[in-house]
C-alpha cells in the first residue's frame, strides 16, 4: 500500500469545465493507490460495490448532486471489510501482477470509451489515512468551510436563512430531528457509524468531505450567470434620458453650431451694449422692431400694426419687414440698452441656425457629417452674406433648410434614399409646418420666394406620389392619416400665418401707392453676372483685392454675391464624384442655374422671362425690389452639392483606410477631409465693423409725447426710434424701406421751426412736444434758431442736457 499523504484539492465534486463546485468549494482528492494494492483488491459484490469510480469534471454523481470522493471510499471500503462484509478474497494460484492485470481489463471491457484512456483506481483494503492526517484534514476542511461562510454573509443579506435552506436541501435529519451528512450511494448511513466503532473513523471523514462539497440549491449553474438586471427609479430613467440627449448628434451639432457663431462673428458680443454690426442705420431700426413687438404684445396685442412711429400714420409697423418672430426676445428688458444687448444675440443666433438648418437638411438628405458641416459652414457664412450684416431680416434664413429638413423627415424622404414609408413621423411634418410659418413671420423679403417654393414642393410632391400610386400595379405606397392630418392641420397654420401678415401689407400698399416697387427699381438692384464672383468689402480674404471689382457695380451692398471659390470648387467637384446619383446632381445643377438667373433680375435679357415675370404676375411679389437676395437659395443648392461630394470623400478616405496594413494612415486621411471645411470657414471671415451706437438723451426719458425729433431725416428717425424704446411714447420720426407722404410734407413744414406757422401745423397733427438735438443742428436751419426767444410763439422751451425741449 501507498503511504503517499491525500492532499486537499481546489477541484469541488460539483465541477464543471475548470474542476470547480457550483459554489468554488475545495474538496479532498483521492490518495493514489500503489499498482500491488490494486491487485490485492478483488471484485465486489453487486449488492455492496467495494469500488466506485470517481466522476469525471462536469458530472454529478449520486442523487445529492455531489461525487463520491474516493478517499471516503476507501473508508468506506475498508470498514466493509473489518465489518465482514468486504469483498472475496484473493486467488492465492495467482500473483499480484496477473490480479492487476486482469481487475484493469474487466474495468476496460464495462466501460472501453471512458475508461481506456485513464485506468480506474482502486482503493486498498483497509484504512488509508493514520489519525493525524485525518485530522489535518478535517482542520483544513474547517477552515475552509470557515472562509466559505465569511464570504456567503458578505454576498447575502440572510445568511442563515440560506444556511438551514441549503441544510434542509442537501442533508436529511438524523434520529433527533437535527441536520445530519449528506448520504451518498455507497456509503453508510451516519446514524449507524455511530453504532459500529469500526466504521467511526471513515464515517467522520466522509462527513468532513459533504461539508466541503456543499452546493447551493436549485440551478447548479446560477453562480455563473449574469447578476440580475435592476430596473432604474424614475429619477435615474430621467437622468439617463437627460444624459443620452447631451451627447446626441443634434445637441451636439446645436452647441457647434453656436460657438462657432460666436467665433465667426466676434467682436459682436465684446461690447453688446454699446456696438451694433455693420451701421448705426438699419440696425438700430430692427433693435426697435424687437422691442416694440415685444412691448404692445404684453400691453396692447391690438396696437401691433400701429407703432409709436411715424406718427399720426396707421399700420406703420408693416412699413418694412417686423421680425415679429423675434418678440418673445423682446419682452425682455425695456431701453436702448437692452433693445441693444437683444439684437447683438440675435446676430449671432441667426448665423448659429443657418449653419444648423443646413446641416441637418444635408443629413436629412443622406449626406454624412463632414459634408453636411461644409454645408452648413457654406450657407451661414458666405460672403456675400457679409454685405448683409445690416439686414437682420436677410440674415435670418436659418429656417429655411431647417423647415425643409424637419418635412423632408416627416415625410420618410431623403435624396440618397428616396421615399421610406417606415420612417414617417407625424409630429417632424407638424413642426416643419410650425417652423416654416414662424420663418415668414421674420419678414417676407425672404419668406414670401420661400412660401412660393415651398407651394412647388407640395404641388409637385402631390402629383408624383398620386401617379406613382395609381400607376403601380405592386403594393401601393402608404401616407397614413396621422400624416395627412399633420399636414393639413400645419399647412393651414402656414398658409394662416402668411394671409394674417399679409393683410398689413396689402392695406400698406393701398394707403401708401409710393410703397409699391417698380420695374426702375429693379434695375437698380439688378446684379451682373460678375456679382457672383466679387466679394464685399466686409470679407476679410477677398475684401481689398475685389475693390476694383466693386466700383464697376452700381449698388455694391446689394450685388456682390460671391457665394465662395471653395464653394463653387466643391460644388463643381460634386457633379463627378459625389454620394448624389448623376440624375440627383443634374437636378441640383438646374436648381442652381435657375436660381442665379432669377437673382440677376433685369440683367438676364431684361428679365422678361423670368424675375419680371414673376413680378408681374405673383401676388405681393411686387414688393420685392432686391433679386440678388434670392442668391440664399443659390448658396443653398451649391451647399448641398458640395456636401455629396465631400461625403463622398470621406467614404473613400475610410476605405483607403481600411485598404492600408497596417492601417496607420486612416487618421491622417480622416483629417484631411476637414480640409474643405477649414477653407469655407477661412473664406467666412470677415472685417464687420462694430461702430459705437449714439446714447439716448436724458429727455427721452422723461417728455411725454407726441413728439417730433429735429433735425428729422432717415439716419436720426432710427435713432429716435430706438431711443423711444424706454417709454414707447408716440413720435413722428420714423425709418422704413420707403418715407410716407405726411412725413415729407411735416419735414417740410418744420423746417423753419420755431416759428408761428410751423407751430400750429404740429398742433394741427396733435404734435405737443419738440426735441432739438444740439450735436445735430450743425449746418441746418436750427443751428441759428435754437436759441432764440419763443415767448410770442406760446410755447415753453427747456434746455435738458444735449437737448433742446418746446412744449406746444
Amino acid at each position: 500500500m501507498s503511504t503517499e499523504q491525500p492532499k486537499v484539492s481546489d477541484r469541488g465534486t460539483d465541477t464543471g469545465p475548470a474542476g470547480a463546485t457550483k459554489t468554488g468549494e475545495p474538496v479532498a482528492e483521492p490518495p493514489p493507490v500503489a499498482p500491488e494494492a490494486a491487485a490485492s483488491e478483488p471484485a465486489k459484490p453487486t449488492t455492496e460495490p467495494a469500488v466506485d469510480r470517481p466522476a469525471k469534471p462536469g458530472t454529478a454523481a449520486g442523487t445529492s448532486g455531489s461525487t463520491v470522493d474516493a478517499p471516503a471510499k476507501a473508508d468506506d471500503a475498508a470498514a466493509k471489510a473489518d465489518s465482514g462484509t468486504a469483498a472475496p478474497k484473493d486467488d492465492p494460484a495467482k500473483g499480484d501482477g496477473d490480479t492487476a492485470k486482469e481487475t484493469a481489463k474487466e474495468t476496460a471491457k464495462d466501460n472501453p470509451a471512458k475508461d481506456r484512456a485513464k485506468p480506474v483506481p482502486v482503493a486498498a483494503p483497509g484504512d488509508p489515512f493514520k489519525p493525524s492526517e485525518r485530522a489535518r484534514l478535517a482542520a483544513e476542511a474547517k477552515e475552509a468551510a470557515r472562509a466559505r461562510r465569511a464570504a456567503k454573509a458578505k454576498a447575502k443579506a440572510d445568511a442563515k436563512a440560506a444556511a438551514k435552506d441549503k441544510a434542509g436541501t442537501q442533508t436529511k435529519p438524523d434520529a433527533k430531528g437535527q441536520a445530519g451528512a449528506e448520504v451518498k450511494p455507497g456509503a453508510k448511513d451516519p446514524a449507524a457509524a455511530k453504532t459500529d466503532p469500526k466504521a467511526a473513523a471513515p464515517a467522520a471523514t466522509m462527513t468532513v468531505v459533504k461539508k466541503v462539497s456543499l452546493v447551493k440549491p436549485g440551478d447548479r449553474w446560477s453562480a455563473f450567470a449574469p447578476a440580475p438586471l435592476t430596473v432604474p427609479g424614475r429619477i435615474r430613467r430621467v437622468v439617463h434620458a437627460i444624459g443620452r440627449g447631451l451627447i446626441h448628434e443634434w445637441t451636439l451639432a446645436a452647441v457647434g453650431a453656436v460657438v462657432l457663431a460666436v467665433l465667426m462673428t466676434w467682436p459682436t458680443l465684446r461690447y453688446p451694449q454699446h456696438t451694433i454690426p455693420q451701421d448705426i442705420w438699419d440696425p438700430t431700426l430692427q433693435a426697435w422692431q424687437m422691442a416694440w413687438s415685444g412691448h404692445i404684445l404684453l400691453t396692447d396685442p391690438s396696437q401691433l400694426w400701429h407703432s409709436n412711429s411715424f406718427f399720426p400714420e396707421r399700420w406703420s409697423f408693416a412699413f418694412s419687414d417686423t421680425l415679429l418672430g423675434y418678440a418673445p426676445a423682446g419682452m425682455i428688458g425695456d431701453g436702448p440698452v437692452a433693445a441693444l444687448v437683444r439684437y447683438n444675440i440675435i446676430f449671432v443666433l441667426v448665423h448659429a441656425l443657418a449653419f444648423f438648418g443646413a446641416y441637418v437638411l444635408a443629413r436629412q438628405l443622406g449626406a454624412g457629417k463632414t459634408g453636411s458641416a461644409v454645408a452648413g459652414a457654406a450657407y451661414a457664412y458666405a460672403p456675400w452674406l457679409l454685405s448683409q450684416a445690416g439686414h437682420l431680416h436677410v440674415l435670418s434664413n436659418g429656417g429655411i433648410p431647417l423647415a425643409l429638413a424637419m418635412l423632408a423627415r416627416g415625410h420618410g424622404w431623403s435624396l440618397k434614399h428616396g421615399y421610406r414609408p417606415e420612417r414617417r413621423h407625424a409630429g417632424w411634418a407638424l413642426a416643419g409646418w410650425f417652423v416654416a410659418a414662424w420663418q415668414i413671420s421674420l419678414g417676407f423679403g425672404i419668406g414670401l420666394p420661400f412660401v412660393y417654393v415651398l407651394a412647388l414642393i407640395v404641388v409637385v410632391t402631390a402629383v408624383i406620389w398620386l401617379v406613382q400610386r395609381f400607376r403601380s400595379t405592386g403594393p401601393k405606397r402608404p401616407f397614413g392619416i396621422k400624416l395627412l392630418l399633420a399636414d393639413l392641420f400645419g399647412g393651414a397654420a402656414f398658409a394662416a400665418t402668411g394671409l394674417a401678415l399679409s393683410i398689413a401689407y396689402f392695406k400698406v400698399a393701398e394707403l401708401h401707392p409710393s410703397a409699391r416697387r417698380s420695374v426702375g427699381d429693379l434695375e437698380l438692384f439688378s446684379p451682373p453676372v460678375g456679382g457672383f464672383f466679387t466679394a464685399p468689402p466686409e470679407s476679410r480674404i477677398w475684401g481689398e483685392l475685389h475693390a476694383g471689382a466693386r466700383e464697376a457695380l452700381p449698388w455694391n451692398a446689394e450685388m456682390t454675391l460671391l457665394s465662395g471659390f471653395v464653394l463653387y470648387a466643391l460644388a463643381a467637384a460634386g457633379l463627378v464624384f459625389s454620394i448624389w446619383t448623376v440624375r440627383q446632381r443634374l437636378f441640383l445643377l438646374a436648381a442652381v442655374l435657375v436660381s442665379a438667373i432669377l437673382s440677376m433680375g433685369t440683367q438676364f435679357f431684361g428679365g422678361t422671362f423670368t424675375y419680371v415675370a414673376l413680378f408681374e404676375t405673383l401676388p405681393g411679389w411686387d414688393g420685392l425690389r432686391t433679386p440678388g437676395r434670392l442668391a440664399i437659395w443659390t448658396t443653398l443648392l451649391l451647399a448641398i452639392l458640395a456636401a455629396g461630394s465631400v461625403s463622398a470623400l470621406v467614404v473613400r478616405a475610410k476605405e483607403t483606410a481600411a485598404e492600408r496594413v497596417p492601417a496607420r494612415p486612416g487618421p491622417w486621411l480622416r483629417l484631411a477631409t476637414l480640409l474643405p471645411l477649414v477653407l469655407v470657414l477661412v473664406e467666412g471671415l470677415n472685417v464687420t465693423p462694430h461702430p459705437i451706437v449714439p446714447a439716448q438723451p436724458a429727455a427721452f426719458r422723461q417728455v411725454d409725447g407726441p413728439m417730433l425729433v429735429l433735425p428729422s431725416n432717415q439716419g436720426v428717425d432710427q435713432h429716435v426710434m430706438l431711443w423711444s424704446t424706454s417709454r414707447f411714447q408716440p413720435v413722428v420720426n420714423g425709418g422704413s424701406g420707403f418715407t410716407p407722404r405726411r412725413l415729407t410734407e411735416i419735414r417740410e413744414a418744420t423746417a423753419s421751426f420755431p416759428d408761428q406757422a410751423s407751430v400750429t401745423y404740429l398742433r394741427d397733427i396733435g404734435v405737443r412736444t419738440v426735441v432739438l438735438l444740439r450735436d445735430r443742428v450743425a449746418g441746418t436751419p436750427w443751428q441759428t434758431t435754437i436759441d432764440l426767444p419763443v415767448d410770442s410763439l406760446g410755447i415753453q422751451r427747456e434746455d435738458v442736457g444735449e437737448v433742446v425741449v418746446f412744449r406746444l
